[in-house]
């Protein structure tokens, strides 16, 4: 499955191949950090919710749609205090790791 929509990614890079791969990458290195964050129960709802939301923003910078949809159920879950967030937030965590996968793969 594709996790990165590359026509999504080519309309927000102009088509350039190289800020592209720049592009991909600084979402990886910010990517693994949000996710840290947002997994982390000692930080709290709040900043743990936060941390999805900007992942949701910085996925759809890239077209990665369903890591963007799970990181907008993990926040809302978050910020409601739902008992399931600590699921949403695994599901962004399985689906972020598919993305980032793929992004290494691509190189």
């Amino acid at each position: 499955m594709d996790e990165i929509d590359r026509s999504a990614l080519d309309a927000q890079t102009g088509g350039d191949r190289e800020l592209a791969r720049e592009v991909l990458g600084l979402f990886a290195a910010e990517c693994r950090s949000l996710l840290h964050a947002a997994a982390d129960v000692r930080a709290g709802p709040v900043a743990r919710a936060d941390a999805a939301h900007t992942l949701k923003g910085a996925a759809a910078g890239i077209g990665a749609a369903r890591v963007r949809a799970l990181a907008d159920v993990a926040e809302a879950r978050l910020r409601s205090g739902d008992p399931g967030s600590e699921e949403a937030v695994a599901a962004l965590a399985r689906a972020a790791e598919a993305a980032l996968d793929e992004i290494a793969r691509e190189g």
